[in-house]
């Protein structure tokens, strides 16, 4: 996250925080500005003439204004930065929400149109228990549910970019051997975590109110990926954020990493079932999870099978098993039916 709000401060943020809060807004480029502005006690000074904005911002709290900025000149007549600098933690916090906010929304619509375009069969849509309206439902669902889970998550973003992670950002620190492996570290260890996470949502305590209504999408669209109740979404996304606090991670390796965790949860929601493929008993792919949403207590993990083995809850994937073989027998059965009326 912290490149991404690098380089939205270079491109954006630091323009439009500058227009928002500009110092101008705060004192005025005076001969004794550096005397009548009270660093000490973040007092602004505004001048007479301030624009109507200018004043209504003007008691905002801000951190200490540097003295170039105060006896600059340029102040009164234009906006050069911003009050609230780029190390200020109130811009960080409302600026990652943003970015976030936008980010994930771009992420969901993009990867799932893409999915639901190309990959997702849409015969699908005819199944018995394909639910009316639900790709609007599913879409209104995830919508709803990202506020909140990106305010849930704020506090491992912003422990990221003040420092306190493990990311680092010279392969040479570790060597590449370590960084390939640890791609495959954060997998496995993601994916165990998850895998109890997840399944822990299915006990009794929890899943009618927690878990449940993300399973009300029985044939479930690549946009039902999000479609969470939002302390579910979070919850199985926390060892993603946990594991940069815990081990050694490349920081341009971990955003590459964020963006294929959520086009693999998007992908494994597009209710296939082809089988047959030589990995199918090693990674826990579309086929699994459809299995998933139809059975509820098989196949937890989300990208390999280990975890379902060891802990009972596996189901292998076969073609008898397809929920389009139920889209065929229903069509079969509106035609004998149809073809007995014309009779």
């Amino acid at each position: 996250m912290d490149i991404i709000l690098h380089v939205a401060d270079d491109l954006i943020l630091d323009r439009a925080w500058a227009r928002l809060l500009p110092v101008s807004a705060f004192t005025t480029a005076t001969s004794n500005a550096a005397g009548l502005y009270n660093t000490s006690s973040h007092v602004p000074v505004v001048a007479s003439h301030s624009s109507a904005w200018s004043q209504l911002i003007s008691h905002i709290p801000h951190p200490p204004l540097p003295d170039e900025l105060l006896t600059s000149p340029l102040v009164a007549s234009e906006t050069i930065a911003s009050a609230w600098p780029r190390d200020y933690l109130p811009r960080q916090i409302i600026s990652v929400f943003t970015l976030t906010l936008v980010g994930i929304h771009v992420l969901y619509f993009l990867f799932a149109y893409l999915s639901y375009k190309y990959i997702f069969n849409h015969e699908m849509m005819k199944h018995p228990r394909f639910l009316k309206n639900q790709i609007k439902l599913e879409i209104q669902s995830s919508l709803k549910a990202f506020p909140l889970m990106i305010l849930l998550t704020l506090p491992w973003f912003m422990g990221e970019i003040r420092g306190y992670s493990k990311l680092y950002d010279n392969v040479e620190d570790y060597g590449w051997g370590y960084f390939f492996f640890s791609i495959f570290f954060f997998l496995v260890f993601t994916d165990y975590c998850i895998y109890w996470i997840h399944r822990w949502e299915h006990h009794p305590i929890c899943y009618k109110w927690l878990h449940k209504p993300h399973h009300k999408w029985i044939i479930p669209t690549p946009f039902a990926s999000h479609a969470f109740h939002p302390l579910d979404g979070y919850a199985q996304s926390v060892p993603y954020h946990l594991f940069i606090y815990l081990f050694p991670l490349h920081r341009k390796l971990y955003l590459g990493l964020f963006i294929f965790v959520n086009f693999w949860t998007i992908l494994i929601h597009d209710s296939d079932m082809i089988t047959g493929h030589p990995l199918e008993k090693v990674i826990n792919g579309p086929a699994h999870h459809t299995l998933h949403h139809i059975y509820f207590t098989v196949n937890y993990g989300q990208y390999f099978t280990w975890a379902d083995r060891m802990g009972d809850s596996y189901r292998q994937p076969q073609s008898e098993l397809d929920p389009l073989l139920e889209v065929k027998a229903a069509e079969a059965k509106k035609a004998k039916v149809a073809l007995g009326k014309e009779q």
